[in-house]
């Protein structure tokens, strides 16, 4: 496992890609964001998009899976906060996405000496290497126990 120990400012990381399916589109948007636009791809034909778009909430859970892969060896305790939330471009089917982080910043808790505090820049960009969203996300991360390394 990393810790916060292991991490530095600076650090960038980015993910494999992954395209998403029309099919995976619309099972999630009929299940949480049923606006036409998201889960009708006749009438989202005529909407102002043109055609079927992704919700935001959709594509931050890709973001999220994306994230997992990218990090899966760094001792998270859970996220606390999301800033600046963005959803630049529309996702739609048939778009290969991938998720890129920047460590912002590092600090040792102030309330326990056992984790710490980290702020991550996350971008999801897709083939064209536009980005569609973007946020600033602070988190709780291990400190390295005593007597390790």
């Amino acid at each position: 496992m990393r810790y916060l120990e292991d991490l530095s400012v600076g650090e960038t990381c980015e993910s494999a890609p992954r395209q998403v399916t029309e099919e995976e589109l619309l099972d999630f948007a009929q299940q949480y964001d049923p606006q036409y636009f998201h889960a009708d791809p006749v009438a989202a034909g005529g909407s102002r998009f043109g055609g079927l778009i992704a919700s935001g909430i959709f594509t931050m859970a890709i973001w999220r899976a994306l994230d997992h892969q990218m990090a899966p060896d760094i001792a998270w305790i859970c996220g606390v906060a999301w800033d600046d939330v963005r959803f630049l471009r529309a996702v739609r089917p048939g778009d290969t996405l991938r998720a890129r982080s920047h460590c912002l910043s590092l600090r040792p808790s102030a309330k326990d000496p056992g984790r710490g505090v980290t702020v991550f820049r996350y971008e999801l960009l897709n083939q064209h290497d536009e980005v569609v969203f973007t946020c600033r996300s602070t988190n709780l991360i291990e400190r390295r126990p005593r007597g390790e390394g």
